[in-house]
């Protein structure tokens, strides 16, 4: 059975979807992020999608779904990585995402979730408080 990584870096959590989504591994992967955000007091997610090459109405529901659950926890979500033919296929099924926020990589997505978090990174690579 396919299982999806979810790796902690720093105070966020980074899932990176690189299998063809089902319902059983979406509902997997929901239940242990949810467990994951709690246990670690994870203050974003950013999940990233640059190896998915289509997207059904079922996983935009599921990227919503997820970030609606986060967002309850506590943490904000960044999806990263929407390829243009994904992003047009999202807008053709007029599916709404309205919990989503999106950044074009993983890099621009950490950021993101460390501005929403009010946390930088120093040169070091410790997390501090923005002066």
């Amino acid at each position: 059975m396919d299982t999806i990584p979810i790796l902690q870096l720093d105070d966020f959590l980074l899932i990176s979807i690189q299998v063809e989504m089902h319902d059983r591994l979406a509902l997997q992967l929901q239940d242990e992020l949810t467990e994951r955000v709690v246990k670690t007091k994870a203050k974003g997610v950013l999940i990233d999608i640059s190896s998915v090459e289509t997207v059904d109405s079922f996983m935009g529901r599921m990227l919503g779904n997820i970030a609606l659950m986060t967002q309850l926890l506590g943490a904000e979500t960044v999806v990263a990585g929407i390829r243009p033919a994904v992003a047009i296929t999202i807008v053709e099924l007029g599916l709404s995402l309205p919990n989503v926020r999106t950044a074009l990589n993983v890099n621009s997505g950490m950021a993101m979730l460390r501005q929403l978090a009010g946390t930088s990174v120093g040169g070091n690579g410790h997390e501090r408080q923005p002066e």
